[in-house]
């Protein structure tokens, strides 16, 4: 039964760490909403304890419902026994979290990818093709449904074996930002998108390093592709370490002010990854593809279309039917694969 859940959801003021605090002392939020004011008095303040206590509103109540009721929409509890295992060893984990889209993935090994808003071109080519790279490895994208490289992180992770979720910093009847409108369209279909705040909250300032904390507890490791001193990717980095995660960062031209960021996580013993391949043996993982893509991944339409001798992108694009910003991140990849080999001139050959 969700309503208890939705009630201590809906209750003004009382945010997750009190949710957490109360559950932790009354085992269940049926108990929670049971106990009298004193025994709540322990743990909340006066006014928190009368929000708790009054009636829900009945519209906020009724839309919950009705966004439940649609196909791909859950609300995952603490009691739920698909609740991530991952969450549960963070200092914060989510009293609750509202899910749209394939539930499952969150039970799947991830890893996550941030960076910049404001990605140069190359940098968004870089993150599409380490998350297509990592995907088709295994391993479930993680990041944040911003523009910029987390949007280019979701898009490889979702043309991969792996997929992608999206944890976002509003609630889940918002899309923000609303440019991200098709992708997270596409995440609701193909891949995840989570939240942990209610249905209607709007993009505040604050939710978005809450919601980092969670890119993080779900990975089993953070790549920084290009952030600027004192950017959100940084704060995600330093969580993802206070987790005992892995932090990873790709280096860049030093007169790039997108290259300090990850230039300082490297000086701090972030480990410096030119290739997939780099992230793949730091996790020690052992590279594999899920069956119904296998047929699909052994022949590629870029690798079929390379005949040995060397081949400009315009010739490959006329082969593949690919436009040439799908090219280039399919291209990106093989390279880092050590599939292929980029030429002088804008040619690529494969490497037999």
């Amino acid at each position: 039964m969700l309503d208890p859940w939705l009630r201590l959801a809906l209750a003004p003021g009382v945010g997750n760490t009190s949710l957490i605090r109360l559950l932790t002392a009354f085992g269940s939020p049926e108990a929670v909403l049971a106990s009298g004011r004193s025994a709540l008095k322990a743990h909340l303040s006066a006014a928190l304890c009368d929000a708790l206590l009054a009636e829900p509103d009945p519209a906020l109540m009724e839309a919950a419902h009705t966004w439940l009721a649609q196909p791909g929409n859950s609300l995952m509890t603490l009691a739920d026994e698909d609740y991530p295992k991952t969450l549960l060893e963070i200092a914060d984990p989510p009293a609750m979290l509202y899910c749209k889209g394939r539930r499952a993935l969150l039970a799947q090994p991830a890893f996550g990818i941030v960076g910049s808003r404001n990605a140069t071109p190359q940098g968004m080519r870089d993150a599409e093709a380490f998350a297509l790279a990592l995907s088709d490895a295994g391993l479930t994208i993680i990041s944040g449904l911003a523009l910029g490289i987390d949007a280019a992180a979701h898009r490889g992770g979702l043309a991969g074996a792996g997929s992608s979720i999206a944890i976002i910093g509003t609630g889940l009847d918002r899309i923000y930002p609303a440019r991200n409108k098709a992708l997270a369209h596409q995440l609701a279909e193909s891949g995840l998108i989570v939240s942990e705040f209610p249905l209607g909250t709007a993009p505040l300032p604050g939710h978005f390093p809450r919601r980092n904390r969670l890119i993080s507890g779900l990975s089993r490791g953070v790549l920084v592709v290009e952030a600027a001193p004192n950017s959100g990717s940084l704060i995600t980095a330093r969580v993802a370490t206070e987790q005992g995660r892995d932090v990873f960062a790709i280096p860049g031209s030093i007169h790039s002010p997108l290259s300090r960021g990850c230039h300082a996580l490297i000086k701090q013993g972030a480990k410096l990854v030119e290739s997939a391949a780099d992230i793949l043996d730091e996790l020690a993982w052992q590279q594999r593809l899920s069956p119904p893509v296998l047929a699909e991944t052994l022949s590629d339409p870029v690798l079929d279309a390379l005949d040995g001798a060397p081949t400009t992108s315009d010739t490959l694009a006329q082969r593949t039917g690919l436009t040439l910003d799908a090219l280039s991140a399919k291209l990106l990849t093989l390279e880092l694969e050590g599939r292929i080999a980029s030429l002088p001139g804008g040619r690529y050959q494969k490497i037999h």
